[in-house]
């Protein structure tokens, strides 16, 4: 039976039923209800500004995209960013999706916080960051019909989201600080954990071995 929130369709494909009940079970109820927020909100912005994003892929870097903050998917120390889209590539191709599909995904959830550029990327890299935005800082909410908003947040609500959020951040990055250098993510440590202060690009230039 097809599900729809705010007008938008919740793909029901094998693979989509199946990052559903696997983000369920890898992420808390706060970082599953926003990334079905920044699903719909997504679509409704893809709706609104004429991009052709593929529903499907959209659904799945929205399930995806902050999965590395609850697990580092790596052998290695790297951004959450890159945890979360490696592991929606590794299971896009186990499900048999094209590798171009898997890297549509993949470089959505990688670079959903990086400003500016996804826009300038395909529809379903553009949507997620959109998403993402709305439903984190609130950029184009009043865009969006108030009744699609309500019902959007009579499924998934937010709670005391704007806290919790922050404090899922720091969880998921203060034993790996260094990850975050030149990201948006340094803001989050540097308010909340003491001692941490982030290293600006002027004393990495300045600092260098260089001698002039």
């Amino acid at each position: 039976m097809t599900e729809v929130i705010a007008g938008v369709a919740i793909p029901q494909t094998a693979a989509a039923v199946e990052a559903t009940r696997v983000a369920r079970e890898m992420t808390s109820r706060l970082i599953f209800d926003h990334s079905r927020r920044v699903f719909t909100f997504g679509a409704l912005h893809a709706r609104t500004h004429g991009l052709d994003a593929d529903p499907e892929l959209l659904y799945l870097a929205a399930l995806f995209h902050d999965t590395g903050l609850a697990t580092p998917y790596s052998d290695e120390e790297q951004r959450f960013e890159v945890d979360g889209a490696d592991h929606a590539r590794a299971f896009m191709l186990d499900h048999g999706f094209p590798a171009r599909s898997a890297e549509t995904v993949w470089s959505a959830i990688a670079l959903h916080t990086t400003p500016r550029i996804p826009d300038r990327l395909g529809p379903e890299i553009a949507a997620t960051a959109r998403g993402v935005l709305t439903d984190v800082v609130g950029l184009g909410l009043e865009s969006l019909d108030p009744v699609q908003v309500d019902e959007l947040l009579a499924a998934h609500p937010r709670g005391d989201f704007k806290n919790e959020f922050l404090q899922a951040f720091v969880d998921g990055l203060a034993h790996r600080p260094d990850t975050t250098y030149g990201t948006v993510n340094a803001d989050v440590l540097e308010h909340f954990v003491p001692g941490f202060r982030r290293v600006s690009m002027v004393e990495r230039v300045t600092g260098s071995p260089w001698p002039t």
